[in-house]
């Protein structure tokens, strides 16, 4: 895990406010999860869950949540902030588009920059789907696909179109980076509706009115008051 997460997710995890992206927009103001009293007593699943600071969130709400991801390191500050901070829920170590849990464990699902932009969704959606009791609900966060078409391979994302929109999915930004996976609107519907789901919101997120460029630097506060630079999803499995 670079050191770059290490502090933020500490940050987070002191936190008890319900901040989204990099724009820290407050739940207050977005909705995306819904009435919170909604999950006192729900068995929820974080699908990549990093540092662990969103399952956090979750706890301090009165769910039982479980976190997987891929990466020791990450797993390892997870654990140590939940010793930290005396929270502590199960952690499974394993990529979120094969989790080994049985049909039908979770009432709630949520990836925030975990499967949603490391996993392919052709494979992550329908595997959160399975791991979804019925009327289980989905939330992930993601990059705008708006924001991955003008976004180049270095620097701040622009006015100029890139890359295709159509058949977009597996992007390579460098050799040296991780490829990441961004569908455009039309295909993400349509991977929803075919493992299931309804969609019940899709929030644009637009940086508030005064921001500064944060740490993130592929995208700055001006483009984002234009432009969507991430947005959250909301479905529930039929």
């Amino acid at each position: 895990m670079s050191v770059d997460f290490f502090e933020p997710g500490r940050r987070a995890w002191a936190s008890e406010a319900i901040n989204w992206g990099i724009w820290s927009i407050p739940e207050s103001e977005l909705g995306a999860l819904g009435p919170l009293e909604w999950f006192r007593g729900k068995d929820t699943i974080e699908l990549g869950c990093g540092t662990g600071y969103v399952s956090a969130w979750l706890a301090r709400l009165g769910a039982r949540p479980v976190g997987i991801d891929l990466t020791p390191a990450q797993l390892d500050a997870n654990r140590q902030f939940q010793d930290e901070f005396d929270l502590h829920y199960p952690l499974i170590e394993g990529s979120a588009d094969h989790v080994p849990c049985p049909d039908g464990s979770f009432d709630f699902a949520i990836s925030e920059y975990g499967a949603s932009i490391w996993c392919d969704a052709y494979s992550w959606i329908p595997e959160a789907a399975r791991l979804l009791k019925p009327g289980g609900v989905l939330v992930f966060l993601r990059n705008s696909p708006v924001n991955t078409i003008c976004m180049p391979n270095q620097g701040k994302s622009g006015t100029t179109l890139l890359r295709s929109w159509f058949g977009m999915n597996r992007v390579e930004w460098s050799p040296d980076e991780p490829v990441e996976y961004h569908l455009p609107t039309g295909k993400m519907i349509e991977v929803l509706r075919g493992s299931g789901f309804e969609i019940e919101a899709l929030i644009e997120i637009q940086a508030p009115e005064g921001a500064s460029d944060t740490r993130f630097d592929y995208v700055s506060a001006e483009w984002s008051r234009q432009w969507p630079s991430e947005e959250i999803w909301r479905a529930r499995k039929k």
